[in-house]
């Protein structure tokens, strides 16, 4: 809802899973380092002007709700 109200401007809403990465809220069990993690979240930061909006998104890309 949010990326449809903001359709018309440059900001970008969207959705990053960090896939089951090891940190203090699951006590460090994940199995993945906080740098692979944070590759969707970073690839999702620096979008380009034209980039997606309204998506959720892994480090592999689009993920279907």
């Amino acid at each position: 809802m949010l990326a449809a109200e903001l359709k018309d401007t440059p900001i970008k809403v969207n959705a990053a899973d960090p896939g089951f990465t090891a940190t203090d809220i699951n006590q460090y069990q994940g199995y993945r380092t906080v740098e692979q993690g944070a590759i969707a979240a970073v690839r999702l930061a620096t979008l380009p002007d034209d980039g997606s909006s309204g998506g959720y998104f892994d480090e592999n890309g689009v993920v279907p709700w």
